[in-house]
């Protein structure tokens, strides 16, 4: 059931991590990638210039945000998400799934679908898998993901076996609602919890519906790396090995490595920017916190490794006096600077798959590992 709008070659693989080539209606991506996350149509802080600048190739938009506000119609008549954005590359949005598990004391989950209370004007509205469907539809995205049933963690068997189903019956009706397959890609998302049946069962499951491409889901709500990691394995390890695998929500530089050496290839979550506007900078020597009074007379740059903008041009001393008067720039280039970090990182581990350099690779986690840890 693949489309012409979605494809996925392998170029290279090193041990299990995999690099390939995902090509959308608007544009390619070398993977294994990372999408900076423009939930209301913006990458906070930043211009669409600028987030190309970073070597973004994909971003990621929101479902349920844009329907709430400014609304989909309106986009889809002022042209498309990518007009209204002004960003030319593939554009991926979420399902709004995510916000039945982040905004649950203000949902109601019926076999039907979601009701909502918006937290902007308190209006009732409910998101179904059909809608969520017409909406990614009409903002003329590259990859609309399914709406699923995320869940809390920890949760009991029957209760993950239950929403895992219910994420199935929502895929179908989904599919059944589709009119545009002939520009807007469908990805399916595998749950299961972080019971190793249930998550293998799905993703065989979903392999059989032959989707253009698949997410790993449900994870990165509380279970801890060891449990991340190995569910987002288990779950690679049964999908199709020509078609792209997406884990969702995932962001610490060390889960970023170790999943791309378990063969997910693609990656969002809002930790560097959110961090970059909490002063909270990830580096090649370690995670910075530029409020630190170490910094105010420091003419380093925030990375001696990185090449951006921010790195090359500005102390921290004076990032430090940015933040310390609450200029708007600094969050602009601290979120440059993590944003780079990021995708340099995607684009050495990269190198190291067509290079075949599992050294190279085993180098990266250590350095990914230093990334998050305070200094």
């Amino acid at each position: 059931m693949a489309t012409p709008c979605c494809s996925y070659e392998l170029n290279a693989t090193c041990g299990d991590a995999r690099a390939g080539t995902l090509t959308l209606t608007h544009g390619t991506v070398p993977t294994p990638a990372f999408m900076p996350v423009g939930t209301r149509a913006a990458v906070r802080s930043l211009t669409p210039t600028q987030v190309k600048e970073t070597g973004a190739h994909i971003v990621l938009s929101n479902t349920y945000h844009l329907w709430e506000r400014p609304g989909h119609e309106r986009i889809g008549r002022l042209g498309g998400l990518h007009r209204f954005m002004d960003w030319d590359g593939p554009i991926l949005t979420d399902s709004g799934g995510f916000q039945v598990f982040s905004l649950r004391k203000h949902v109601k989950l019926s076999e039907e679908g979601v009701r909502f209370t918006s937290q902007i004007d308190g209006t009732k509205r409910f998101l179904t898998p059909e809608v969520a469907i017409e909406i990614q539809e009409t903002l003329g995205v590259d990859v609309a993901m399914v709406l699923d049933e995320c869940i809390e963690w920890p949760a009991t068997r029957e209760r993950v076996a239950d929403s895992t189903a219910r994420t199935t019956r929502w895929l179908h009706r989904a599919l059944a609602a589709r009119k545009h397959a002939d520009r807007t890609a469908m990805f399916g998302i595998v749950q299961g919890g972080v019971y190793e049946d249930l998550r293998k069962a799905h993703a065989e499951e979903l392999t059989e519906l032959d989707l253009d491409g698949y997410a790993i889901g449900g994870l990165s709500v509380g279970e801890g790396h060891a449990d991340l990691i190995a569910m987002a394995s288990l779950s690679a390890q049964f999908l199709p090995s020509h078609k792209v695998r997406y884990l969702m929500g995932v962001g610490y530089p060390k889960d970023l490595v170790a999943a791309v050496r378990s063969g997910v290839d693609l990656f969002d979550c809002v930790l560097p920017t959110r961090s970059a506007r909490h002063a909270q900078v990830f580096t090649s020597v370690g995670r910075l916190n530029i409020k630190n009074a170490r910094h105010k007379d420091s003419d380093e740059p925030l990375d001696p490794n990185c090449a951006c903008m921010t790195c090359q041009r500005f102390s921290r001393a004076y990032l430090a006096h940015l933040v310390k008067i609450r200029e708007g720039l600094g969050d602009t280039l601290l979120t440059i600077h993590n944003l780079t970090y990021y995708q340099h990182l995607m684009a050495r581990l990269r190198q190291a798959i067509v290079d075949d350099a599992p050294d190279q690779l085993r180098a990266l986690a250590d350095e990914a590992e230093t990334a998050g840890r305070p200094t």
